[in-house]
């Protein structure tokens, strides 16, 4: 079975009664990795993801076979990686356990993708990619990423934000916009290109979506009624979301 410690060690949010965070508390690694589910996030995001990251992901094993065909025919031509073969089942494999990028660990990221095929389904293969996926820094999981860059939860991003939350995991140190705009620019224009050549969005949702300027900032998570929030953390060890009255 696949080791989910990681998958498992979440952020602990306090709630007010409406839902509005209060304070969110880091995992025990001092990550920010708020749980996030299939069925918590917003569609259209989903869409986007699995259409600019791996388009057979409904249909394939873990192993995309025509996505490998089409990465090793592209490096024989240019002499170089083009593009890459993982599916988003692979890169779960590589979140809950990472290795050095080799050969090696190529090969068993491909077994062990078929594994969690066979163990898991599509919606939890989703949701562990949801919660882990790295963002910048100490940022993991859309639903911390949403709060951290847009102030909003995954269910209210525009088409310009979804795009940018697709992108960000490829390079997250090399394409957080709070630090590096132009190629977290070009980043986002990349998936709204994508994104309009499967006509998943219109020439103007494309167009109104690249002239939306981008976030420059990284946000602070909430730490409202911070006693309140620990003591409610104290007393509920296992739970990873407490809604109050407040």
């Amino acid at each position: 079975p696949p080791n989910l410690q990681r998958f498992e060690d979440v952020s602990r949010t306090i709630r007010a009664s409406d839902g509005t965070p209060l304070r969110v508390f880091t995992s025990t690694d001092g990550s920010w990795r708020i749980p996030a589910q299939f069925s918590e996030i917003d569609p259209r995001y989903i869409d986007f993801l699995i259409t600019y990251e791996d388009k057979r992901f409904w249909s394939h094993h873990g192993v995309d076979p025509l996505a490998i065909g089409r990465a090793l025919g592209q490096w024989i031509v240019a002499g170089r990686v083009v593009s890459g073969a993982s599916t988003i089942t692979m890169q779960v494999v590589r979140l809950l356990e990472p290795r050095p990028r080799n050969l090696l660990s190529k090969s068993i990221e491909v077994v062990r993708a078929i594994q969690l095929e066979k163990r898991f389904s599509k919606q939890d293969i989703l949701s562990i990619y949801l919660t882990l996926a790295p963002f910048g820094g100490n940022i993991e999981g859309i639903k911390a990423a949403s709060l951290a860059y847009f102030n909003k939860p995954p269910r209210q991003l525009t088409i310009a934000e979804a795009a940018l939350a697709v992108a960000l995991p490829q390079s997250p140190s090399i394409y957080r916009p709070d630090r590096h705009r132009e190629n977290a620019r070009k980043a986002r224009r990349k998936v709204l290109k994508r994104l309009h050549e499967v006509e998943k969005i219109s020439a103007r949702e494309f167009e109104e979506a690249e002239e939306t300027p981008l976030v420059t900032q990284r946000r602070r998570f909430p730490f409202l009624s911070p006693h309140l929030a620990r003591r409610l953390r104290l007393e509920n060890p296992n739970a990873t979301d407490v809604r109050t009255h407040i």
